[in-house]
Protein backbone atom coordinates (compact mmCIF):
# COMPACT_ATOMS: atom_id res chain seq x y z
CA UNK A 1 0.00 0.00 0.00
CA UNK A 2 2.86 2.79 0.94
CA UNK A 3 5.00 1.67 -2.12
CA UNK A 4 1.94 1.15 -4.78
CA UNK A 5 -0.43 4.50 -3.41
CA UNK A 6 1.11 6.68 -0.73
CA UNK A 7 4.78 6.45 -2.22
CA UNK A 8 3.35 8.26 -5.73
CA UNK A 9 1.64 10.70 -3.88
CA UNK A 10 4.47 12.35 -1.40
CA UNK A 11 6.94 12.16 -4.40
CA UNK A 12 4.44 14.25 -6.35
CA UNK A 13 4.50 16.94 -3.78
CA UNK A 14 7.54 16.76 -2.50
CA UNK A 15 9.58 16.14 -5.84
CA UNK A 16 7.75 18.63 -7.77
CA UNK A 17 4.97 20.63 -5.92
CA UNK A 18 6.99 22.24 -3.73
CA UNK A 19 9.45 23.48 -6.03
CA UNK A 20 6.53 24.82 -8.36
CA UNK A 21 5.11 26.63 -5.54
CA UNK A 22 8.49 28.35 -4.44
CA UNK A 23 8.89 29.32 -8.08
CA UNK A 24 5.40 30.42 -8.86
CA UNK A 25 5.54 32.40 -5.39
CA UNK A 26 8.89 33.76 -6.07
CA UNK A 27 7.61 35.51 -9.86
CA UNK A 28 4.05 36.30 -8.57
CA UNK A 29 6.17 38.31 -5.95
CA UNK A 30 8.15 40.00 -8.11
CA UNK A 31 4.50 40.45 -10.54
CA UNK A 32 2.91 41.64 -7.07
CA UNK A 33 6.04 43.99 -5.88
CA UNK A 34 7.37 45.62 -9.13
CA UNK A 35 4.13 45.28 -11.39
CA UNK A 36 5.26 46.31 -14.91
CA UNK A 37 8.19 47.96 -14.15
CA UNK A 38 10.03 44.27 -14.60
CA UNK A 39 9.01 44.03 -17.96
CA UNK A 40 9.12 47.63 -19.45
CA UNK A 41 12.88 47.09 -20.56
CA UNK A 42 11.30 44.50 -22.93
CA UNK A 43 8.84 47.35 -24.09
CA UNK A 44 11.60 49.70 -24.44
CA UNK A 45 14.22 47.33 -26.24
CA UNK A 46 12.03 44.59 -27.97
CA UNK A 47 15.24 43.06 -29.33
CA UNK A 48 16.30 41.74 -26.01
CA UNK A 49 12.79 39.68 -26.10
CA UNK A 50 13.52 36.19 -26.74
CA UNK A 51 16.96 36.33 -24.47
CA UNK A 52 14.88 37.29 -21.87
CA UNK A 53 11.98 34.47 -22.99
CA UNK A 54 14.55 31.86 -22.82
CA UNK A 55 16.27 32.68 -19.81
CA UNK A 56 12.56 32.66 -18.40
CA UNK A 57 11.61 29.46 -20.05
CA UNK A 58 14.87 27.57 -18.78
CA UNK A 59 14.46 28.58 -15.25
CA UNK A 60 13.45 24.88 -13.35
CA UNK A 61 9.85 24.86 -13.34
CA UNK A 62 7.28 26.75 -15.48
CA UNK A 63 7.04 30.02 -13.45
CA UNK A 64 9.21 31.68 -15.69
CA UNK A 65 7.64 31.17 -18.83
CA UNK A 66 3.82 31.42 -17.43
CA UNK A 67 4.88 35.34 -16.69
CA UNK A 68 5.21 35.94 -20.34
CA UNK A 69 1.84 34.66 -21.33
CA UNK A 70 -0.38 37.67 -20.35
CA UNK A 71 2.39 39.58 -20.99
CA UNK A 72 2.32 38.77 -24.61
CA UNK A 73 -1.66 39.16 -24.73
CA UNK A 74 -1.01 42.49 -23.70
CA UNK A 75 1.27 43.05 -26.53
CA UNK A 76 4.18 43.84 -24.21
CA UNK A 77 6.44 41.23 -25.49
CA UNK A 78 6.70 39.43 -29.21
CA UNK A 79 5.88 36.26 -30.43
CA UNK A 80 9.20 35.24 -30.82
CA UNK A 81 9.93 35.81 -26.74
CA UNK A 82 6.79 33.57 -26.28
CA UNK A 83 8.19 30.96 -28.42
CA UNK A 84 11.57 31.11 -26.76
CA UNK A 85 10.40 30.97 -23.69
CA UNK A 86 7.87 27.62 -24.24
CA UNK A 87 11.33 26.17 -26.14
CA UNK A 88 13.55 26.82 -23.56
CA UNK A 89 11.46 25.62 -20.93
CA UNK A 90 11.43 21.57 -19.66
CA UNK A 91 8.44 22.44 -17.33
CA UNK A 92 8.51 20.31 -14.12
CA UNK A 93 9.73 17.63 -15.92
CA UNK A 94 13.33 19.83 -14.76
CA UNK A 95 12.88 18.88 -11.50
CA UNK A 96 13.08 15.29 -11.48
CA UNK A 97 16.60 15.40 -13.74
CA UNK A 98 17.65 17.95 -11.50
CA UNK A 99 16.98 15.33 -8.15
CA UNK A 100 18.82 12.53 -10.83
CA UNK A 101 21.82 14.02 -11.60
CA UNK A 102 22.24 18.11 -11.36
CA UNK A 103 25.35 18.09 -13.53
CA UNK A 104 23.16 16.18 -16.42
CA UNK A 105 20.56 18.65 -15.94
CA UNK A 106 23.09 21.82 -16.14
CA UNK A 107 24.09 20.63 -19.46
CA UNK A 108 20.52 19.74 -20.96
CA UNK A 109 19.30 23.07 -19.46
CA UNK A 110 22.22 25.37 -21.17
CA UNK A 111 21.59 23.13 -24.47
CA UNK A 112 17.44 24.17 -24.00
CA UNK A 113 18.60 27.76 -23.29
CA UNK A 114 20.62 28.06 -26.74
CA UNK A 115 17.79 26.37 -28.91
CA UNK A 116 15.02 28.45 -26.81
CA UNK A 117 17.22 31.76 -28.15
CA UNK A 118 18.13 31.10 -31.77
CA UNK A 119 14.36 29.74 -31.99
CA UNK A 120 12.79 32.87 -30.91
CA UNK A 121 14.98 35.14 -32.66
CA UNK A 122 14.00 33.70 -36.21
CA UNK A 123 10.19 33.87 -35.14
CA UNK A 124 10.89 37.33 -34.77
CA UNK A 125 12.79 37.90 -37.96
CA UNK A 126 10.58 36.18 -40.15
CA UNK A 127 7.69 38.40 -38.72
CA UNK A 128 5.63 35.27 -36.76
CA UNK A 129 2.82 36.79 -34.89
CA UNK A 130 -1.20 35.37 -35.22
CA UNK A 131 -1.97 37.86 -32.80
CA UNK A 132 -0.73 40.73 -34.94
CA UNK A 133 -2.24 39.32 -37.80
CA UNK A 134 -5.84 38.55 -36.44
CA UNK A 135 -6.14 42.35 -34.77
CA UNK A 136 -5.56 43.70 -38.50
CA UNK A 137 -9.33 43.62 -39.71
CA UNK A 138 -10.70 44.23 -36.26
CA UNK A 139 -8.83 47.32 -36.72
CA UNK A 140 -10.01 48.06 -39.73
CA UNK A 141 -13.78 47.20 -38.69
CA UNK A 142 -13.16 49.58 -35.52
CA UNK A 143 -12.46 51.93 -38.21
CA UNK A 144 -15.26 51.58 -40.50
CA UNK A 145 -17.87 51.62 -37.58
CA UNK A 146 -15.87 55.25 -36.14
CA UNK A 147 -17.27 56.78 -39.71
CA UNK A 148 -19.90 55.28 -39.75
CA UNK A 149 -20.87 56.51 -36.62
CA UNK A 150 -19.64 59.76 -37.04
CA UNK A 151 -21.67 60.42 -40.07
CA UNK A 152 -25.06 59.36 -37.41
CA UNK A 153 -27.08 62.20 -35.78
CA UNK A 154 -26.62 61.69 -31.94
CA UNK A 155 -30.17 59.92 -30.49
CA UNK A 156 -31.11 57.71 -27.73
CA UNK A 157 -28.42 55.99 -26.16
CA UNK A 158 -25.48 58.11 -27.50
CA UNK A 159 -22.93 59.95 -25.51
CA UNK A 160 -21.88 59.85 -22.48
CA UNK A 161 -25.24 60.48 -21.02
CA UNK A 162 -26.68 57.79 -23.02
CA UNK A 163 -23.90 55.29 -21.89
CA UNK A 164 -24.90 56.19 -18.45
CA UNK A 165 -28.88 56.01 -18.79
CA UNK A 166 -27.92 52.27 -20.15
CA UNK A 167 -25.66 51.21 -17.78
CA UNK A 168 -27.99 52.39 -14.80
CA UNK A 169 -30.62 50.13 -16.27
CA UNK A 170 -28.94 46.72 -16.88
CA UNK A 171 -27.55 47.30 -13.77
CA UNK A 172 -30.92 47.09 -12.35
CA UNK A 173 -32.34 44.15 -14.16
CA UNK A 174 -32.47 41.07 -12.15
CA UNK A 175 -29.88 39.05 -13.78
CA UNK A 176 -27.12 41.59 -12.03
CA UNK A 177 -28.79 41.06 -8.75
CA UNK A 178 -28.17 37.16 -9.21
CA UNK A 179 -24.55 37.97 -10.43
CA UNK A 180 -23.86 40.18 -7.62
CA UNK A 181 -25.18 37.12 -5.33
CA UNK A 182 -22.67 34.73 -7.03
CA UNK A 183 -20.10 36.96 -6.41
CA UNK A 184 -21.09 37.09 -2.73
CA UNK A 185 -20.79 33.75 -2.54
CA UNK A 186 -17.11 33.74 -4.21
CA UNK A 187 -15.78 36.15 -1.79
CA UNK A 188 -17.15 33.58 0.86
CA UNK A 189 -15.30 30.65 -0.68
CA UNK A 190 -12.47 32.90 -1.22
CA UNK A 191 -12.25 33.62 2.55
CA UNK A 192 -11.95 29.84 3.17
CA UNK A 193 -9.81 29.05 0.77
CA UNK A 194 -7.17 26.18 2.14
CA UNK A 195 -4.09 28.02 0.81
CA UNK A 196 -2.99 29.09 4.61
CA UNK A 197 -2.54 25.48 5.01
CA UNK A 198 -0.96 24.87 1.73
CA UNK A 199 1.57 27.56 2.63
CA UNK A 200 1.94 26.28 6.27
CA UNK A 201 2.89 22.88 4.98
CA UNK A 202 5.30 23.73 2.41
CA UNK A 203 7.51 25.21 4.37
CA UNK A 204 8.60 22.59 6.19
CA UNK A 205 8.34 20.02 3.13
CA UNK A 206 10.51 22.01 1.38
CA UNK A 207 12.90 21.75 4.34
CA UNK A 208 12.82 18.04 3.90
CA UNK A 209 12.73 18.10 0.74
CA UNK A 210 15.71 19.69 -0.30
CA UNK A 211 18.33 17.08 1.49
CA UNK A 212 16.12 14.53 0.35
CA UNK A 213 15.47 15.06 -3.04
CA UNK A 214 19.26 15.80 -3.26
CA UNK A 215 20.87 13.00 -1.71
CA UNK A 216 22.69 15.12 1.29
CA UNK A 217 20.79 12.99 3.70
CA UNK A 218 20.02 9.77 4.52
CA UNK A 219 15.83 9.65 4.60
CA UNK A 220 16.04 6.86 7.42
CA UNK A 221 17.95 9.55 9.57
CA UNK A 222 15.27 11.64 9.47
CA UNK A 223 12.70 8.99 10.01
CA UNK A 224 14.58 7.52 13.02
CA UNK A 225 15.12 11.22 14.19
CA UNK A 226 11.49 11.43 14.67
CA UNK A 227 10.60 7.65 16.01
CA UNK A 228 9.77 6.33 13.03
CA UNK A 229 7.97 8.50 11.45
CA UNK A 230 8.90 9.37 7.54
CA UNK A 231 8.40 13.13 7.47
CA UNK A 232 8.96 12.63 3.47
CA UNK A 233 5.99 10.52 3.24
CA UNK A 234 3.71 12.37 6.05
CA UNK A 235 4.46 15.83 4.25
CA UNK A 236 4.33 14.65 0.35
CA UNK A 237 0.81 12.66 1.17
CA UNK A 238 -0.69 15.41 3.45
CA UNK A 239 0.50 18.18 0.70
CA UNK A 240 -0.86 16.41 -2.18
CA UNK A 241 -4.54 16.13 -0.29
CA UNK A 242 -4.73 19.58 0.39
CA UNK A 243 -3.22 20.14 -3.27
CA UNK A 244 -6.19 17.80 -4.01
CA UNK A 245 -8.78 20.03 -1.70
CA UNK A 246 -7.61 23.44 -3.56
CA UNK A 247 -7.46 21.55 -6.92
CA UNK A 248 -11.31 21.25 -6.75
CA UNK A 249 -12.44 24.37 -4.89
CA UNK A 250 -11.16 25.80 -8.04
CA UNK A 251 -12.95 23.39 -10.35
CA UNK A 252 -9.92 22.07 -11.73
CA UNK A 253 -8.84 24.99 -13.80
CA UNK A 254 -5.66 26.37 -14.01
CA UNK A 255 -4.49 29.76 -11.51
CA UNK A 256 -3.47 31.67 -14.39
CA UNK A 257 -5.65 31.77 -17.40
CA UNK A 258 -6.63 34.86 -16.99
CA UNK A 259 -4.91 38.60 -17.18
CA UNK A 260 -6.56 39.98 -13.75
CA UNK A 261 -5.14 36.65 -11.64
CA UNK A 262 -1.56 37.30 -12.94
CA UNK A 263 -1.57 40.60 -11.96
CA UNK A 264 -2.24 39.97 -8.34
CA UNK A 265 -3.48 42.88 -5.89
CA UNK A 266 -2.02 42.20 -2.73
CA UNK A 267 0.62 39.88 -1.22
CA UNK A 268 -2.43 37.62 0.37
CA UNK A 269 -3.79 37.18 -3.16
CA UNK A 270 -0.07 36.40 -4.88
CA UNK A 271 0.80 33.32 -2.27
CA UNK A 272 -3.30 32.41 -2.82
CA UNK A 273 -2.65 32.60 -6.76
CA UNK A 274 0.45 30.69 -6.54
CA UNK A 275 -1.33 27.86 -4.09
CA UNK A 276 -3.83 27.29 -6.83
CA UNK A 277 -1.38 27.42 -9.37
CA UNK A 278 0.99 24.57 -7.57
CA UNK A 279 -2.05 22.76 -6.52
CA UNK A 280 -2.98 21.99 -10.39
CA UNK A 281 0.01 21.36 -10.92
CA UNK A 282 0.29 18.44 -8.65
CA UNK A 283 -2.70 17.56 -8.90
CA UNK A 284 -1.88 16.10 -12.46
CA UNK A 285 1.91 14.95 -11.15
CA UNK A 286 0.02 12.93 -8.76
CA UNK A 287 -2.52 11.01 -11.43
CA UNK A 288 0.53 10.83 -13.59
CA UNK A 289 2.80 9.47 -11.00
CA UNK A 290 0.23 7.12 -9.27
CA UNK A 291 -1.16 6.33 -12.93
CA UNK A 292 2.02 4.48 -13.99
CA UNK A 293 2.87 3.29 -10.73
CA UNK A 294 -0.68 1.26 -10.60
CA UNK A 295 -0.04 0.19 -14.33
CA UNK A 296 3.47 -1.17 -14.02
CA UNK A 297 3.03 -2.78 -11.14
CA UNK A 298 -0.24 -4.74 -13.03
CA UNK A 299 1.40 -5.25 -16.14
CA UNK A 300 4.75 -4.99 -15.25
CA UNK A 301 5.68 -2.51 -18.43
CA UNK A 302 8.00 -0.26 -18.01
CA UNK A 303 8.43 1.45 -21.12
CA UNK A 304 11.59 -0.43 -22.49
CA UNK A 305 9.41 -2.09 -24.71
CA UNK A 306 8.51 1.03 -26.64
CA UNK A 307 10.30 1.63 -30.04
CA UNK A 308 11.88 5.37 -28.45
CA UNK A 309 15.20 4.35 -30.31
CA UNK A 310 16.29 5.91 -33.30
CA UNK A 311 14.83 8.61 -36.04
CA UNK A 312 11.01 6.93 -34.86
CA UNK A 313 11.87 7.20 -30.79
CA UNK A 314 12.99 11.17 -31.97
CA UNK A 315 9.58 11.80 -33.66
CA UNK A 316 7.62 10.06 -30.53
CA UNK A 317 9.42 12.42 -27.89
CA UNK A 318 8.49 15.45 -30.27
CA UNK A 319 5.02 14.54 -30.73
CA UNK A 320 4.72 13.64 -26.78
CA UNK A 321 6.13 16.88 -26.18
CA UNK A 322 2.74 18.55 -28.08
CA UNK A 323 0.45 17.34 -25.27
CA UNK A 324 -0.28 20.15 -22.68
CA UNK A 325 0.95 20.04 -19.06
CA UNK A 326 3.48 18.35 -17.16
CA UNK A 327 2.17 15.41 -16.13
CA UNK A 328 2.44 12.85 -19.21
CA UNK A 329 6.32 15.01 -19.43
CA UNK A 330 7.32 14.16 -16.25
CA UNK A 331 6.14 10.20 -16.52
CA UNK A 332 8.29 10.43 -19.85
CA UNK A 333 11.63 12.01 -18.32
CA UNK A 334 11.23 9.62 -15.63
CA UNK A 335 11.34 6.84 -18.61
CA UNK A 336 14.77 8.15 -19.23
CA UNK A 337 16.39 8.20 -15.94
CA UNK A 338 14.86 4.58 -15.67
CA UNK A 339 16.90 3.77 -18.84
CA UNK A 340 13.79 3.27 -20.71
CA UNK A 341 14.60 5.54 -24.13
CA UNK A 342 18.05 7.15 -25.03
CA UNK A 343 19.16 10.91 -24.95
CA UNK A 344 17.86 12.09 -28.21
CA UNK A 345 14.65 10.70 -27.69
CA UNK A 346 14.87 13.08 -24.17
CA UNK A 347 16.17 15.80 -25.95
CA UNK A 348 13.48 16.10 -28.37
CA UNK A 349 10.85 15.96 -25.87
CA UNK A 350 12.37 18.49 -23.81
CA UNK A 351 12.17 20.88 -26.41
CA UNK A 352 9.12 20.39 -27.53
CA UNK A 353 7.11 20.24 -24.57
CA UNK A 354 5.90 23.21 -23.62
CA UNK A 355 4.95 22.94 -20.04
CA UNK A 356 2.14 24.06 -18.36
CA UNK A 357 2.87 28.02 -19.72
CA UNK A 358 0.91 26.70 -22.85
CA UNK A 359 -2.52 26.24 -20.78
CA UNK A 360 -2.50 29.85 -19.98
CA UNK A 361 -1.28 31.15 -23.41
CA UNK A 362 -4.47 29.10 -24.85
CA UNK A 363 -6.69 30.57 -22.63
CA UNK A 364 -5.72 34.44 -23.60
CA UNK A 365 -4.52 34.19 -27.59
CA UNK A 366 -5.46 29.97 -28.32
CA UNK A 367 -4.66 30.45 -32.49
CA UNK A 368 -0.61 31.80 -30.59
CA UNK A 369 -0.96 29.02 -28.37
CA UNK A 370 -1.67 26.43 -31.63
CA UNK A 371 0.96 27.82 -33.96
CA UNK A 372 3.54 27.93 -30.77
CA UNK A 373 3.69 24.41 -29.70
CA UNK A 374 3.46 23.21 -33.16
CA UNK A 375 6.86 26.11 -34.13
CA UNK A 376 8.89 24.01 -30.77
CA UNK A 377 8.20 20.63 -32.59
CA UNK A 378 10.47 22.30 -35.31
CA UNK A 379 14.15 22.09 -33.22
CA UNK A 380 12.99 19.82 -32.06
CA UNK A 381 13.01 16.95 -34.06
CA UNK A 382 16.18 18.87 -35.88
CA UNK A 383 18.27 18.70 -32.71
CA UNK A 384 17.10 15.00 -31.72
CA UNK A 385 18.10 13.99 -35.32
CA UNK A 386 21.44 15.81 -35.20
CA UNK A 387 22.02 14.01 -31.94
CA UNK A 388 21.09 10.40 -33.16
CA UNK A 389 24.31 11.28 -35.80
CA UNK A 390 27.03 13.37 -33.22
CA UNK A 391 26.64 10.74 -30.12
Amino acid sequence: MTELVLRPLADAFMQVGVYVAVMVAFFGWLRWRHGDRVTDGLTRHPRLGPLVGALLGVSPGCGGAIVLMPLYARRKVSFGTVVAALTATMGDSSWVVLAWNPGFALRLHLLLFAVGLVTGYVVDALGIDPARAAARPRLRERAGQALATAGTPTGVGTGAAGSGAVAAAVSALPGSARRRGRAGLLDGLRRRDPAAAFWGLTTPAFAVSVPVVFQLVDPGVLTRALGGVDPYLALGVLGTLIALVIFLAGSGRLADDTLETAQPASLRATLRHSAHEASFVTFWVAVAYLGWQLFSTTTGFDGSELALAGLLGVLVGAGIGLIPGCAVQIVFTGLFISGGLPLPTLVANAISQDGDALIPLAALRRRSAALATVITTVPAAAVGAALLVLL
